[in-house]
């Protein structure tokens, strides 16, 4: 019985290699499929562009293609970030304390109404209000509004005037044997107790706003006063102590928030926002999409605790040939047919590499020991890889076991092997009408030999004769490669099933090394190599023998 239970939330990545071609991309969607089937969460990748063949494929078996896989680094949105707590900018700082308590955020963005972060306001800033000079809190109140004074002392608005006039300055009156006259109240927020006669007297003086304490209401004369002199009126739902402490986080925000704060865009890798945090003072950053939307909070504690993406490559071991930092990520297997070179990890892997002429063909057969059914499209997607990369069994890489896997995947999908293959090249040397530049790096693979920086690139044609007249225009190419990746040699072979055999053209310093390799016997060059198919068991070997030579 298949388990399809999803043992990991964490995604998995299946990735060939750069430039994949048909073998590469099929091995990561079969195997992705396997996987899922035994409980992984696993996805399938491709690192560039698909050939037409690879299209064709998916095409006609209905899959489509793979996602684009990047780096081998997690970016920002792909880590627990803490929830995309926000407060607008009018809210009070006494409820941005409330809010923060609430849900126990030690900092806070403000945003607008789109959700884009205009601020950032954090407990340090809050404390800096409540332990700071006095001056500061006289300016703040003085932008301050009555409403937003009311609700943070709990109040009841009894009366308000538009001539409102306050300094911000914050008096506590407490009856003396010299009564009120010792205070000085002009356009102050003035806090009295329950006391008709000093409430008047202290209106009548000029007070900006009086906020009373321990009363259900106030006399009618006084309500008569604050409106003769522009003073409004509020019952206090705290004692003087609490009123006395609460009014001075009545303020917005948003004018004490931080403004153009420091923020992440959640694409930008976690590896990065680190080193940047690093240099700075913070412990929280706000994460924002491309819009400047808050989409959460980063910590230096998410950078310290996440870690990268897990990957399985199929189709290659080498790490110049897969995705960009795949040396920093958590490698789970390897799934190949190719030699062994610069693989190198920190932890064990499960590593099966075969001397088989496709990818595929371990794949398949991977599905056969764990006794899982290959659906019928699957079965025909496979073939299809087997079938290019052993060039129809034309190829010297291909085995006994490639012959075989592929006659059990055509009886799956019940197709013939032999249209099926003449169609797949068919489709593949449709990229005749591609540009040449486009042809070269369709299926181009880097290649570090003795030193030399080696790129080959294998361009499947109908015939070789398709290649007359644009012998320039494929040697212009190539030297703007050699130059635009700075490589020691640049080697384009072009591939003719019909004719049965390959013609070369190289571009670099080194670039005698593959006529050494794979001599011309004409006087007009660029001869055909009978026989020569295979990049991996006739190209690569050649071009490293004269190379390390």
């Amino acid at each position: 019985m298949i388990n399809n239970t999803v043992v990991s939330q964490e995604p998995v990545y299946i990735t060939g290699h750069k430039h994949p071609d048909t073998d590469s991309v099929v091995s990561a969607i079969a195997y992705a499929l396997f996987k899922r089937m035994k409980g992984m969460k696993a996805v399938a990748c491709r690192l560039g562009e698909l050939s037409n063949e690879t299209k064709y494929l998916l095409k006609r078996f209905g899959y489509d293609e793979p996602v684009l896989l990047e780096d081998a680094r997690k970016t920002l949105s792909e880590i627990d970030l803490d929830p995309p707590e926000a407060i607008p900018a009018g809210l009070t700082v006494f409820e941005t304390i409330r809010r923060m308590q609430e849900t126990e955020c030690p900092s806070l963005a403000v945003v607008d109404e789109k959700s884009k972060v205009i601020g950032f306001v954090s407990r340090s800033d809050l404390a800096r209000l409540g332990l700071g000079d006095t001056a500061v809190g006289i300016e703040l109140l003085q932008q301050t509004t009555v409403d937003e004074i009311v609700r943070t002392v709990s109040g009841t608005l009894l009366y308000d005037d538009p001539e409102v006039h306050l300094n911000g300055k914050v008096s506590i009156v407490a009856l003396a044997e010299g009564g009120i006259e010792n205070y000085e109240v002009k356009d102050r927020i003035v806090i009295i107790g329950n006391d008709p006669a000093a409430q008047k007297a202290l209106i009548e003086k000029g007070a900006g706003m009086l906020i009373v304490v321990w009363a259900d209401s106030v006399s009618e004369e006084v309500m008569e006063a604050a409106g003769i002199h522009h003073c409004p009126l509020v019952l206090s739902g705290h004692g003087t102590m609490n009123t006395s402490r609460y009014i001075f986080f009545a303020p917005r925000v948003e004018l004490i928030m931080r403004r153009d704060p420091m923020t992440f865009n959640e694409n930008e890798l976690a590896e990065e926002a680190g080193e940047k945090m690093a240099k700075t003072r913070f412990r929280t950053y706000p994460v924002v999409d491309d819009e400047n939307r808050l989409v959460g909070y980063v910590t230096r504690r998410h950078l310290m605790e996440y870690h990268n993406k897990k990957i399985i490559l199929v189709d290659h071991n080498e790490f110049s040939q897969s995705v960009r930092a795949v040396e920093k990520a958590q490698i789970l297997e390897v799934v190949d047919h190719h030699r062994i070179n610069d693989f190198a990890t920190s932890q064990p892997v499960s590593f099966r590499n075969e001397i088989v002429g496709s990818t595929a063909t371990i794949v398949a057969t991977m599905y056969r020991e764990n006794q899982i059914p290959i659906p019928r499209e699957l079965a025909g997607l496979m073939l299809g890889a087997v079938l290019s990369d052993t060039l129809i069994f034309q190829s010297p890489t291909t085995t006994q076991k490639d012959v075989d896997t592929a006659n059990i995947l055509a009886a799956l999908a019940d197709v013939d092997i032999e249209t099926f293959g003449r169609e797949l090249f068919t489709a593949s040397a449709s990229n005749m009408r591609q540009s040449m530049r486009e042809m070269i790096v369709q299926d181009i693979k880097y290649y570090d030999i003795g030193r030399c920086s080696t790129m080959i690139s294998q361009c499947m044609v109908p015939s070789v004769r398709s290649l007359i007249g644009r012998e320039r225009e494929i040697q212009s190419e190539l030297e703007k490669l050699v130059r635009t990746k700075g490589l020691d040699l640049l080697v384009a072979a072009f591939t003719s099933i019909a004719d049965e055999g390959s013609v070369f053209f190289a571009a670099g310093e080194k670039a005698a090394k593959c006529f050494e390799a794979f001599p011309d016997t004409s006087e007009v060059g660029h001869d055909l190599q009978r026989g020569i198919l295979s990049r991996k068991s006739q190209i690569l070997p050649a071009l490293t023998r004269v190379i390390e030579r």
